[in-house]
């Protein structure tokens, strides 16, 4: 039997293969996993809700390089949401390791 953590990582894994990187929709879930974020790189509408879900251990935020954004320290299951209403591209880290990065870019 398939646990949520499981079916959460098959769905990202599925979005990159099927569907590919970038992804346009106005609601979208980015994975923390594995000191990874899932999908790296993804495009939405302006306007849209981006959900970060931590499945990892440990805490991770999320914090952006190039844009106003920044999240508590995430434990297990925890979410921190953004609304990306601005185009463009906004490159965000984790607070607490900065090597995980990531990119969302913003279409009109």
């Amino acid at each position: 039997m398939m646990t949520f953590h499981k079916l959460a990582k098959l769905s990202a894994l599925l979005s990159i293969f099927f569907v590919g990187p970038c992804l346009a929709a106005d609601e979208l879930s980015i994975a923390i996993d594995n000191f990874a974020f899932t999908p790296a790189e993804a495009t939405v509408k302006a306007g849209a809700k981006v959900v970060f879900v931590n499945h990892d251990d440990i805490p991770h935020s999320v914090v952006g390089e190039t844009i106003k954004m920044h999240s508590k320290a995430l434990d297990t299951d925890d979410s921190f949401s953004f609304v990306f209403d601005k185009p463009g591209e906004f490159i965000y880290f984790c607070g607490l390791h900065p090597k995980m990065k990531g990119k969302i870019t913003v279409t009109p």
